[in-house]
Formats: structure tokens, sequence, C-alpha cells
């Protein structure tokens, strides 16, 4: 660029302004009073204050050389996943390509490029999702000075979720102008999901709320899934929103895949699927408690369930049988009829857990209710049974048809003698026994106080967790049909809540093994899972066996890849595996399947692919710019416009002219030299002296 001058006359007071109008407005009024007075020479006078006033002023002639800076044209490219769909890559390439070409050609414009990559995977809504093309401008106007800014030009297909519905500053009143890629009035069948529950209740309905947008209208099949499984197939009305009932089956995470079949008109598949995820939290659990005979450990049992507020407890001790009989007139008595046909045949289903604490088998509940216990737990309830020395005696609960369902038999012994309870080999590789608190090494004895007690079993069927004396079973965990069975052989638990030789983990033994009765998933010991963070997924496989099988990983493109696990612990196993496509993923050992949700569970940047000018003309629109589809106009001219001028046609792009520049040099001459001053201060006062003088 060519050096340029500019000359201007500069002020540099020897007194301030103030001063000055001071001194003039005297002098001023000192003449009008010699003019008003008829003096002669007043006029001379007033000649020589001026004179000295200029001085006062000093004023001079300045000359700037004047470097000019060179205006910046910032160019943002589109980038982002749908980009991808068509030739919407290529038309923006071939752009960009004319436009480096012709804004090079421009003199005095410095030309600065942006790219918005393709989106990040992200979990929920950790992040804003979407094509954020604004964001990356502005972030990139931060470093050029508002004042060097001629104008910005995006390029993208039309599918920002970012603009805002002002100007923004930074801008400073520089144009912008969107090229916009892809095709007018393209068609595109998706899934727009309109309402969907975060939260439900275990085993009760949550619903959801979509619709499916096609311009061919019509009907669409869809499929809804329920962690990788499908759970049913409707055909639903296209522009019409649709409720569908979900039953939350399990506590946790359940991730729901919603997926319309392709349309006659696609652009994209990656918009026909919806997913997200329904947390499930149990309701109040109803537990029922059936103590026998009294002793020290019942009120242990009662108070840990009691102190757990999600649990609702209906305990009752058998203190009185019906064989009974002291003669106490039954108007004396103030025990209750125990409730048997109420319990055990008219509302058994609604308890989530049934416990026998040291019940004996006798003639007050009967072998009919007992029977209906057991067809409760084949048909998926719940059974804790901790037994006393009675079990293995003729009243033992295992001589009634719950004998069928519980997986150790009593062998007719009781040992009585101090021992401290074991974890398995099986147990250390069972969720509910592995890594108790205070086990330590499993090679050594446990840290935790001991038990005196133990009724010998032999286990049946199931897997002893926990052994006690001479390595005898002491908690048994079996499943029977749909339901499970927890066997505790001994009345002894309750020593570790009094810190007997320095207590034990006696809630959190318990709790785990509530919530694995309640089939708890955290606590499943042949568990898949499959947990994304970022464009990560961590896969941990829980057994009982001691070899792990291959997993194989289906992304949402339906590639596939076998992945070896590698144990960190007995009985788990761990995987960790890169991703960079969101979606849903889906993992099957043979035997177990399990699914990660990769991205958003409602991606924005897919939730509509169809190429638009709408979005950004407001923003066009407000700056004076121009908006144009490259499938019309892949070259258009560019033009440079002075600030306040229309910066845009149906062919043309306007850039700002800014006219900055920089001072590369000052010359400055005195207007009213010391000499020159005095000479004509002497001649205004001589004149007016000799005007006076005739």
């Amino acid at each position: 660029m060519n050096m340029t001058s500019a000359v201007s006359v500069a002020f540099d007071p020897l007194l301030p302004w103030t001063v000055l109008a001071v001194l003039g407005a005297v002098a001023l009024v000192l003449v009008l009073l010699g003019l008003r007075a008829g003096a002669r020479g007043t006029l001379w006078r007033l000649g020589s204050l001026v004179v000295v006033l200029a001085a006062l002023a000093n004023p001079s002639l300045i000359e700037e050389q004047r470097k000019p800076i060179a205006d910046v044209a910032l160019v943002v490219v589109d980038d982002s996943d749908s980009m991808a769909i068509g030739d919407r890559r290529q038309q923006v390439q071939t752009a960009r390509e004319s436009l480096k070409r012709k804004l090079g050609q421009q003199d005095g414009l410095e030309v600065r490029e942006v790219v918005l990559p393709p989106s990040q995977i992200q979990l929920g809504s950790e992040r804003p999702g979407g094509t954020r093309l604004i964001d990356t401008m502005r972030s990139a106007l931060i470093e050029i000075p508002q004042e060097r800014l001629a104008g910005v030009v995006l390029l993208s297909d039309g599918q920002v979720h970012d603009v805002p519905a002002g100007v923004p500053p930074e801008l400073g009143g520089a144009p912008v102008h969107a090229l916009i890629a892809g095709r007018k009035n393209e068609r595109d069948r998706l899934i727009v999901l309109e309402q969907s529950p975060r939260y439900g209740v275990v085993g009760r309905e949550v619903t959801t709320k979509f619709r499916i947008d096609d311009p061919a209208g019509g009907t669409a099949p869809v499929t809804l899934s329920v962690g990788g499984e499908v759970v049913k197939r409707i055909d639903v009305p296209v522009g019409r929103s649709v409720e569908l009932p979900i039953t939350v089956g399990n506590p946790g995470a359940n991730v729901v895949e919603l997926e319309v079949g392709p349309g006659p008109s696609e652009l994209t598949l990656d918009n026909n699927r919806a997913l997200f995820t329904i947390n499930g939290v149990r309701d109040r659990l109803r537990v029922l408690l059936v103590s026998g005979e009294p002793y020290q450990g019942e009120r242990a049992w009662r108070n840990l369930l009691k102190s757990d507020p999600a649990v609702d407890l209906v305990h009752f001790t058998i203190l009185r049988t019906p064989q009974k009989d002291d003669f106490t007139p039954v108007r004396e008595l103030s025990l209750i009829v125990f409730p048997m046909r109420e319990l055990f045949e008219q509302k058994l289903k609604e308890f989530d857990l049934i416990i026998f604490d040291r019940y004996e088998s006798g003639n007050l509940i009967t072998r009919d209710y007992f029977r209906n216990i057991t067809e409760y737990v084949k048909g998926g309830g719940a059974l804790l049974v901790s037994v006393g020395p009675v079990f293995a005696t003729q009243r033992s609960l295992y001589r009634t048809p719950l004998g069928a369902i519980l997986p150790g038999a009593p062998t007719g012994d009781v040992v009585e003698t101090g021992f401290k309870p074991k974890v398995t080999e099986i147990g250390q590789r069972h969720p509910v026994t592995a890594n108790l608190p205070q086990a330590g090494d499993p090679n050594k004895e446990p840290e935790w106080g001991r038990w005196f007690r133990l009724i010998t079993s032999r286990t049946e069927r199931g897997n002893a967790v926990l052994a006690g004396a001479d390595e005898k079973p002491l908690v048994i965990l079996d499943r029977v049909g749909e339901g499970r069975v927890a066997q505790l052989l001994s009345d002894h638990l309750w020593l570790w809540n009094r810190g007997i030789d320095g207590g034990g983990p006696q809630p959190e033994l318990v709790r785990r093994v509530a919530h694995w009765l309640m089939k708890e998933p955290d606590l499943e010991e042949e568990a898949l899972r499959a947990t994304a963070v970022g464009g990560r997924i961590e896969i941990t496989r829980r057994t009982l066996a001691t070899t792990f099988p291959q997993v194989t990983m289906t992304s949402p493109g339906g590639a596939t890849r076998t992945l070896d696990l590698r144990q960190t612990a007995p009985g788990l196993g761990v995987a960790v595996v890169d991703v960079d496509k969101p979606g849903l993923y889906r993992f099957d050992d043979g035997t177990l399947r399990a699914v990660a949700a990769v991205g958003s569970p409602d991606p924005l940047e897919f939730s509509d692919v169809r190429a638009t000018d709408a979005k950004l003309k407001p923003l066009v629109d407000g700056t004076g710019g121009a908006l144009m589809w490259l499938a019309d106009q892949s070259d258009p001219d560019i033009r440079t416009v002075r600030p306040g001028r229309a910066a845009g046609g149906s062919d043309w792009i306007g850039l700002r002219r800014n006219e900055g520049y920089t001072v590369a040099g000052i010359n400055q001459l005195p207007l009213l030299p010391g000499i020159l001053v005095a000479l004509a201060f002497l001649m205004a006062i001589a004149s007016a002296w000799w005007r006076e003088g005739r």
C-alpha cells in the first residue's frame, strides 16, 4: 500500500483555553467601550489584541504521513455433521476457493477464515448441542478490531442453532452475508420428540410423546426398543402427536429408542431415531417381617429395616400359637389374631420382600399358605429366611412347602463355637459379598467380629457366598423361577450390630442381600453393562465364572467389532473403547446384551437437516448483508462499499471500506513564529498611536 499525506491545523495553547477565552472577552469589552467613546486607533488596538491571543493559541500546520491499514474480511465455514449430506461440502469447497481468489484480488483487504468442526460427542445437555456457528464467529471477532472489520461471510446449510435475537455488538456495523449450501425445498422424514420422561417408578408406565414429520404424509412404522430389546411396533399417522406408554422395567438407566422406518425421500437416517433415558426409581418397598421366638436379634432386624425411609415395614412377632392355652379368657388377651388369610392370600403379591426370622413351622401358618408363598417367589417375589436352632429340628421350615425353594437343606446339627464369617471363593466374585467392608485379604481371616452359632446345612442349589465354621455355608443365594431366595444359616447377625469383637458390616450385608433380592442391576452376578462418557464407552462384565467371553460391539451404522475384556477384580472384566459417532451402541457376548447411548439423547444437530435460509435471514437483514443459495449463485461478485450504503444484492456481496490508517511520521510548521508575532504586534500598536495622535 502507498503512503499518503494529510495536512491539518493544530493548536497547542500556551495558556489554558479558559484563560484565553476570558482574555478575549475582556479585550472585546474594551474595544467596544473604545468604539462607543469614539476613541481613535481602537481597531488597531483590537488587531494587536488579536495578534497576542493568536500567538498564545500557538497554531501550527501539521502534515501527517499516513500508512493505510488493511481491512479484515472474516469467512466462517460450517463443517458440522449435517454438512456431509449430499454435495453440501462440495458446494462449500467450491465457494471457498472462489472467495479466496476474489478476496485476494481486493487491494487493502486481509482475509481470515475459521472452520466449525464436526460436533463433538456430548452426553445429555452437558453443553449446548447443534451447530454453534455464531459462537464460532463471535470468538473469531474478538481478535479483529471493529474499525478494521469489513464484513463476515457465512458458508453453511442454514441449520444454525445459536442465531441471536439481535445483531451481535462485536460486528460493529459490518455486514454479514450467508451463502447457503444444499437445495431449496428438500424433503426428509424425521421423528420429533415432544415429551420424554426422565424418571419413572419401576413397574409402572410413563408416557412419551412424539410425532413424525414427512412431506409425503400418510402413516409411518415406528419401533419402540428399551435396553436394546424391541418392545412394540406400531404404525402412526404422519404429522400428528402420538402418546406412547412405556413400562419402566428396571431401576437405574433404561435406554429408550424410537425408530421410524425410511420414507420415500430421505436426506439421512440419523434423524429417523430418537434416544432418551428413563431413570427407574423404586416406589416405597413393602416388606413383611415375620419373627418367631423372640430373641436379641429381633430388634436389630426391625431397627435396620425401619431406618430405611424407602421401606414400609409390616412386622409380626408370633408370641402365642393356637396350641398355647393357659385358660386366659379371650376378652382379656391384648394380642391380635394373626391375619394369615389377609397376608398370605389376599395381599401377598403386594409385598416386595418377605422375611422369616427364626420362625418355626407349626399350625399357625398352614401348608396352603406356605404353598402360596412358594408360588409367590416362583412368580417373581423375594424371600429371605434367617434361621435359628429350630431349623435343624422337626419343626424346620424346610419341612414345609417352602423347602422346595430353600437352597440349603438342614443336616440336623448346630455348631456353637466362635468363628468369623468368611467370603467364599465364589463369594469373592459375587457382587453381594465382593469387597465387603473389613473383609481384608481373601487369603487371610477377616477383620470383623465372631459369630457363635451355625446351623449346618447342605447346599442343594444356589451359591454359598459366605461360609462359617469348617467352611460350612452361612449365606446362600438362589434364583427360583422368576424370583429369588436368600438363606442366612445363623441367628447371630445381630452380634455385628452390637460391636462384639469389633462388629462387622451388618447394615451393608443386609442392604446388598435385600437389593439383590429386589433385582438391583448393580448387584446382578451375571451382568453386562456399557457406560458412555463423552466419546468413550466403558464395558463391564460381571460373572461368577473364572473367564470372560468376548463382547461384540455394533455401532449405529451397523459395523461390528470384537472386544476382549481385562480382569480388574475377581469376576469383573472391563474394556474401554473410543467412538467418534453419536448414536446407540449395542454389545452382545452371546448370552447378555447391553446398550449405550453416545452423544445427546436428542441430537439437535440432526433434529432437522433440511437446508434453510430462514434461520440466518434475520441476522443478514439486520446487518444489511446478502443471502443467496450456492446452488443458484456459487460465484458472487465482491464489491467494496462505504459505511451506511447497501452491502449486498442478488449476485454480489459488499465489504465495508473503513479507510483505516496508522501515522508513520509528522511534520509540524508553526503558523505564528515569534518574530512575526512581535512585528505584527508592534505595527498594530504603532498604528494605534499614530491614529490617536492625529
